[in-house]
């Protein structure tokens, strides 16, 4: 599953985090590739915005780890 958006710092990687939490709650994570991606370059290797991550957190979900590609 790849989600995509344009700079791969707020909605795909959130959209990307959100499925990747459910789809292991599910107990499917062998199931599924899951990844996000950009359609443009300007953001490469920025993690995700400040305010996504903040509230994916509130919502108990980490995509810290992302980097938009």
């Amino acid at each position: 599953m790849l989600f995509v958006c344009t700079g791969n710092i707020c909605r795909s990687p959130t959209a990307e985090a959100v499925f990747r939490h459910q789809v292991k709650e599910a107990g499917l994570d062998a199931y599924f590739h899951i990844d996000s991606a950009g359609t443009h370059g300007y953001h490469i290797g920025d993690p995700p915005d400040q305010r996504a991550i903040a509230t994916a957190l509130a919502r108990g979900v980490d995509m810290r780890d992302l980097r938009a590609r």
